[in-house]
């Protein structure tokens, strides 16, 4: 959540509907049309199977409605449509009462293929489909109630744990490595890199996680694996804020990458 936009959310009108330009349009298709010929046989089957209850549009962009009434049907969750940035109090707000914050705008052609911060191509196509996953939906609703009542300091490493999971969460299966985390979803290229020999790759671990530090405008350096969707259900079941207690004990991991300041010197 960066301190400043370059984007201006559409506002929904009283029944929830938002109009959208013939060219926001023509981004979503193209985005959406890629990106289904990108993950496939590298998305999760979870993933997959979700994507296939949504059945999003390839030619606009949804409704929220259109996806909420899928959530909703299936494990109680909802979109709610955000401006471009919220704070931290309203975004663990969100998750903890089953909301999936949407921001409504997409991105520039100028930022096609990259942009820092989420716009509705990456919520929708990215969550939305785990979200009808009720192992997924229940770790994430747990993670907002903790994040909630969570202070400042303790929150920086939950969001680690997001990171890791829902944005760039990978998974082990019988048929090889597959994608989870919408963060690696909605981009084409990260979805290709995960299966480069450049990124480091390991087994998750909730207090290892807790302590490796990220950066959001880089390709991720290291990624995390699960071995199935159920390990978040159990991982919402785990005494976290314990666990960052651990974290905070132990300190940080080296970061596998140069901070900003030094790459910009």
């Amino acid at each position: 959540m960066a301190k400043a936009s370059n984007y201006i959310s559409k506002q929904p009108d009283a029944f929830g509907h938002i109009v959208w330009s013939e060219e926001e349009n023509k981004i979503w298709s193209e985005l959406i049309n890629r990106q289904l010929k990108c993950i496939k046989g590298k998305a999760c089957n979870e993933y997959m199977t979700g994507l296939d209850k949504l059945q999003l549009p390839l030619d606009r962009i949804p409704q929220l409605e259109e996806v909420s009434k899928v959530l909703r049907a299936t494990t109680g969750w909802e979109c709610a449509a955000v401006p471009a940035l919220i704070s931290f109090d309203k975004f663990f707000e969100l998750l903890a009462n089953k909301q999936f914050p949407v921001a409504t705008f997409i991105r520039s052609r100028e930022e096609f293929d990259y942009l820092q911060e989420p716009d509705i191509f990456h919520e929708i196509f990215g969550h939305c489909a785990m979200l009808t996953h009720p192992d997924f939906a229940e770790f994430t609703h747990k993670y907002g109630q903790l994040g909630l009542a969570a202070d400042k300091k303790d929150r920086v490493f939950l969001a680690r744990l997001y990171w890791f999971t829902i944005e760039f969460g990978l998974m082990q299966t019988k048929d090889g490595l597959r994608i989870y985390g919408g963060g690696v979803l909605s981009s084409p290229g990260e979805t290709q890199y995960v299966y480069s020999d450049t990124p480091k790759i390991k087994p998750l671990e909730v207090v290892d996680v807790l302590r490796t530090p990220y950066r959001i405008d880089i390709m991720q350096p290291q990624y995390f694996t699960i071995n199935g969707i159920h390990d978040l259900f159990e991982i919402s079941k785990m005494d976290l804020m314990a666990l960052v207690e651990q974290a905070k004990a132990l300190g940080l991991h080296a970061p596998l990458f140069e901070p900003k300041e030094k790459l910009a010197s």
